[in-house]
């Protein structure tokens, strides 16, 4: 059975429950960390860069937060994952349909995908499946 720890970057608690039930739901065991903002998540990866256990396999992320936005996230996270003893899968899960926000997303290459939400159960169970765990 794979194992992968999962971060879910969003503010919103109904996307951040909803999406738990899923995961929970796949035959994978899977360890959730919630974090509602960009700038909580980063501040746990600095604290844990070498601990391979406590780093993510799978990032979910908003874009539109308080504090830190999705995009300040992953400014952030490309300027800490050289450090990162274990890199993620980064996939943008988000409300904005802005073919701007798109096509900005598919210019980084550390976003696996742009996702519109809700992140159904067969999009999770195709993503999960594709882990290199």
């Amino acid at each position: 059975m794979k194992k992968a720890t999962v971060f879910l970057i969003d503010d919103d608690q109904t996307f951040v429950f909803l999406t738990k039930k899923i995961m929970q739901s796949l035959p994978y065991t899977l360890q959730i960390r919630e974090f509602t903002d960009g700038l909580q998540a980063i501040e746990y990866l600095k604290a844990h860069v070498q601990q391979r256990d406590l780093l993510p396999d799978l990032i979910f992320l908003d874009l539109s937060m308080p504090v830190m936005d999705g995009w300040e996230f992953i400014d952030g996270y490309n300027h800490l994952q050289p450090l990162l003893v274990k890199g993620a899968q980064l996939y943008i899960v988000s409300s904005s349909i802005s073919p701007h926000d798109i096509e900005r997303s598919k210019g980084i290459s550390s976003v696996a995908d742009f996702i519109v939400k809700p992140l159904g159960k067969s999009k999770f169970a195709e993503i999960a499946e594709n882990l290199p765990l």
